[in-house]
Order: C-alpha cells, then structure tokens, then sequence
C-alpha cells in the first residue's frame, strides 16, 4: 500500500515538475523580440582581415613584450647593485654587529646586560 503511495505521489511531483517547466520556458521564449535581433546584427561591421595584418599584430605583441622584458632587467641590475652596495655596510659585513645597526658598547664585567636583539650579553 505504502509503495502505490509513494508512486502516486512520484507521478504527480513528476507531472506538476513538467509543466512548471513548460510554462516557463514558453514564457522566456515569448519575451524575445525578433525584430530586436535583426537590428542588432545589422549594426555588427563584418571585416576581412588580411593575412599580414594578423602576422603583424603578432609581431608587433613579441616586440612589445620583449620591450617590456628588458626594461625589467633592467630595474632588476639596478636593485641588485644596489642591494649589493648596502650589503658592504659593516652592518651586514662585519661579525660584531650581528644584528645591531650600530655596534654594541663593551661594558665591564660587572655592568653587562643581556641585548634584547641578539641574545648575547654585552
């Protein structure tokens, strides 16, 4: 009994689905205006394009991109000559620094802290 239940209720779900799904698609289809698209495609320029002119244009975008290439090596050697003239500093270079922009003082035995930066007591 409970099975005939259920497949009387899977028909009609399955009939009502079926024509909701009609009825909206018969309504999206009226909506469209014929005369609309016509007009729309007889704006629309169709051009030949020659052969050359596609070859050119490919030309003209690995040029360009080449361009771009280079001056981006460029700033490159700039960025690295120049991180490597900061990098002579004695900051960077020298040992005793280690981690300090200015050299940590040599205080007497008895005055010694430990440095907060480096974790060495100086």
């Amino acid at each position: 009994m409970r099975t005939k239940v259920n497949m009387i209720f899977r028909l009609i779900f399955l009939i009502s689905f079926g024509i909701i799904v009609m009825s909206s698609q018969s309504l999206a289809q009226s909506t469209r205006d014929p005369d609309q698209f016509e007009q729309a495609s007889a704006n629309v320029k169709t051009t030949k394009r020659n052969k050359k002119d596609s070859k050119n244009s490919h030309k003209y975008k690995i040029n360009n991109a080449v361009k771009e290439y280079e001056e981006l090596m460029k700033t490159n050697v700039k960025k690295r000559a120049k991180m490597e003239k900061d990098m002579e500093k004695p900051q960077y270079s020298d040992p005793t620094y280690f981690g300090h922009k200015k050299k940590p003082k040599k205080r007497p035995l008895g005055k010694r802290k430990m440095c907060k930066e480096c974790g060495i007591v100086h």
